[in-house]
């Protein structure tokens, strides 16, 4: 579908076909999880007796996932001690994969008007600082949209006015109420105050991991960490009125080294100098794939229990 295609009425379309086929329960929906790269576990935490699942190919307006590690479905049940309603996206679109930015943003809308309220968005990425350790959680405080930026909002073009205004504010995209329940409900399950923290995610559009420069680059203005997601989806929220939490799983720690210097090396092996070259070989140090989705199961357990205690604070909060 392109975006050209997609109108209110797509969205509406979505809305109406889940509705038709979900029981009266999930009519009014007030959770949405957003389920990152190996994070599809979430869905465990849910009671099993209750739970509906759509493939994506099934809804109309959607399309299927095509990155490894993502399922492509909805799923709605209830979550935790409090069976509050919850819909998780297992499997999000990405603008690598040839998507468009209302394209990729489009389930949240649908949600939306399911009657959603908060939206959780989690995310799998690469650590820029030293500080942040692989395996890590990190609390999302606010982002850096380098495809924003260069044009690639999503919310550039036609404005759904049905949805939200023209010009919205994002500086309180991560809802500090939102951030403060879910360090309780971190801390609450057991997760030590050293494995989790706040930051600064940055998205870049991918699907190559960064160079080192660019790398250097990103921590040098201010981003904790980086990846290919997550960013849209939270503009896009904000736009129509969802208070919205971010989580990430640092997965890599992301190679920000200068490098072998090759004039150097050369220089030593001709006896022009004898000065030793102290810099890492960073070709042994690239990203992959397979690490994240190694580090996204080995943490899967903490960030479930994590997500199903935050999901009963909020339903017990009034006021947020």
């Amino acid at each position: 579908m392109t975006t050209a295609t997609i109108t209110e009425a797509t969205y509406q379309a979505s809305a109406d076909f889940l509705t038709s086929n979900l029981p009266k329960e999930f009519h009014n929906m007030k959770l949405g999880v957003i389920c990152g790269s190996g994070l599809g576990g979430l869905v465990d935490t849910i009671d099993q007796s209750t739970k509906i699942e759509f493939l994506y190919k099934d809804i109309p307006g959607f399309v299927a996932s095509t990155v490894v590690g993502h399922a492509g479905k909805l799923v709605f049940g209830h979550l935790g001690e409090s069976r509050i309603p919850t819909v998780f996206m297992v499997g999000r679109f990405h603008f690598y994969e040839g998507h468009s930015m209302l394209q990729c943003t489009l389930p949240v809308r649908v949600m939306a008007l399911l009657g959603v309220q908060y939206l959780i968005v989690t995310n799998a990425c690469g650590g820029l600082q030293p500080q942040h350790k692989v395996g890590d959680l990190m609390i999302i405080n606010d982002h850096l949209s380098l495809p924003g930026m260069i044009g690639q909002n999503p919310l550039v073009g036609h404005n759904f006015d049905s949805f939200g205004p023209r010009f919205p504010a994002v500086s309180d995209a991560y809802t500090y109420a939102l951030r403060k329940l879910a360090f309780k409900a971190a801390f609450e399950v057991g997760i030590d105050q050293n494995d989790i923290r706040e930051g600064v995610y940055c998205m870049v559009t991918g699907p190559s991991f960064e160079t080192r420069v660019e790398a250097r680059y990103l921590a040098a203005i201010g981003a904790d960490a980086v990846g290919m997601s997550t960013v849209p989806e939270v503009v896009v929220a904000r736009h129509a009125g969802l208070k919205v939490l971010g989580i990430s799983l640092i997965t890599n720690d992301v190679v920000r080294a200068r490098g072998k210097d090759a004039k150097l090396e050369v220089m030593r092996e001709l006896g022009l100098t004898a000065e030793e070259d102290t810099e890492e070989d960073t070709e042994k140090t690239f990203a992959n794939h397979a690490e994240v989705l190694e580090t996204s199961a080995r943490r899967s357990n903490d960030m479930q229990r994590m997500v199903t205690r935050f999901a009963d604070l909020l339903a017990a909060s009034a006021d947020i």
